[in-house]
């Protein structure tokens, strides 16, 4: 418990505190594995709520913890202040310079039906409730990500508020504006940002679906497919047991699959052609490949819509031999002890170009980013025990990590952890400027990069 008595200044949002009518509904998010209890809940209407909530903060000693969508929460706050930004909503598009700029209470959706009468499309990922800065912070791996690489490289413009309580607009060339894209959180609190928009009116693709016999085939045909591709068609393949509910159709209900998804920013009859050899391994539960206008993308990855609980972890691959295809399956497999949503997305192609100097996104030769999806149970040991299995079978290919898809587990999301996010050159970077702005770690209820000393 920390000491939030003091006199409070005067904000436009609302103010929560526990045992207070809307506490619980502030605090919770997409993540329900994890919840923040904070002793204070700043309600931010706009960028001033959020700089008074940090100058308050600061100036009391108190950590810091910021939360629009919750979805990728990883160490909650237990005590100090939390901005909740959800309530910053402003969005507007320019078609003539094709950008946008949204609040931090934005999420994936809201911009996509924002862009789209204007035949432009934002680099959103696969989910329609994911808060646009969080996943801009992370780096944002898209859907259309092998032809325009990571989402972070196109970022104009930042509007921050860093722990001294100053609001900051970073534009390229800044040394804060790149270390905050790919740093998620550790530098400030994001109040909006200004992001290009593509002129992307339709895509073609969506899922392909092979039932439990041809599960080892469909990970070998896509594996030897992905290897030759062009870099307008980004595609990811996931295999899992499907819950034996009424909810899931008869044909898949508790049958263990494997989906492939695709996107192509192309025309339908060459992304026919292309996606060819895998209708060759065999027949399909589902086939709904097709050109679809973009506001219908979502539905090529059927993100869950609905708030559960989730913890993840994944390892950036150098490349993707049939030995680690084989170990990856051997060990999330359904005969493993612990229930595993597993797959590989497929990276290179433009993810491999450098955008704005500085963008704190790394590890961009990896050819794959293997991604491993568990539900917490019991204290967590045996989750933890899958999920280093998983990461040794891998380590003969790995590289390092994502930061955009670990989730969750905050007792393991220690430095040593956030590390392997980074070359050891940006990591050392970015603490140089952590110690330089944010010494005291205010911003500490994240994937936390220390002060350097």
């Amino acid at each position: 418990m920390t000491n939030t008595s003091s006199a409070l200044p005067t904000f436009t949002g609302p103010v929560f505190r526990p045992g207070t009518a809307g506490y619980d509904d502030e605090v919770a998010g997409f993540q329900t594995a994890y919840t923040h209890r904070p002793d204070l809940v700043v309600g931010a209407a706009h960028a001033e709520d959020v700089r008074a909530a940090v100058e308050y903060a600061a100036r009391h000693d108190l950590p810091v913890a910021v939360h629009s969508t919750g979805h990728g929460l990883s160490v909650a706050a237990d005590g100090g202040v939390l901005i909740s930004t959800r309530r910053m909503t402003d969005l507007g598009v320019d078609p003539g310079t094709r950008t946008a700029r949204v609040g931090a209470g934005i999420r994936a959706g809201a911009l996509i039906d924002a862009a789209v009468p204007h035949g432009l499309a934002p680099l959103n990922g696969s989910s329609l409730s994911v808060g646009v800065a969080g996943y801009h912070l992370g780096g944002g791996v898209g859907i259309l990500a092998r032809t325009f690489g990571y989402a972070a490289d196109h970022v104009r413009a930042v509007e921050l508020v860093t722990a001294d309580g100053r609001l900051r607009r970073l534009v390229p060339g800044d040394p804060l504006f790149g270390a905050v894209l790919g740093s998620g959180g550790n530098l400030g609190v994001v109040t909006a940002l200004e992001l290009e928009l593509l002129p992307i009116a339709t895509v073609y693709g969506g899922q392909l679906t092979f039932d439990t016999p041809l599960v080892e085939p469909a990970l070998e045909g896509w594996r030897l497919w992905t290897q030759d591709l062009p870099e307008e068609l980004t595609s990811a393949i996931t295999l899992m047991t499907m819950p034996d509910v009424p909810a899931i159709p008869e044909p898949m209900r508790g049958r263990y699959l494997a989906t492939i998804a695709v996107a192509y920013a192309g025309s339908a009859e060459d992304g026919e052609r292309l996606v060819a050899p895998l209708r060759e391994i065999g027949p399909r539960l589902h086939d709904e490949l097709r050109s679809m206008p973009y506001a219908q993308t979502h539905g090529i990855h059927r993100d869950p819509d609905f708030p559960h609980a989730y913890t993840a972890s994944n390892a950036l691959l150098s490349e993707l031999p049939a030995d680690a295809a084989q170990a990856f399956l051997d060990t999330t497999g359904p005969g493993a002890t612990v229930p595993v949503v597993a797959g590989f997305r497929h990276l290179g192609g433009a993810l491999r170009r450098r955008g704005p100097a500085g963008v704190a996104v790394d590890h961009r030769e990896a050819e794959y980013v293997a991604r491993f999806i568990t539900m917490p149970e019991g204290d967590g040991t045996a989750v933890r025990d899958r999920h280093e299995l998983i990461g040794k079978a891998l380590s003969p290919w790995t590289i390092g990590r994502h930061l955009n898809f670990l989730y969750g587990a905050g007792d393991w999301a220690g430095e040593e952890q956030t590390r392997t996010g980074y070359d050891p050159g940006t990591y050392e970077r970015l603490a140089a400027l952590k110690a330089q702005h944010d010494p005291a770690n205010l911003f500490r209820h994240n994937r936390n990069i220390h002060p350097a000393a």
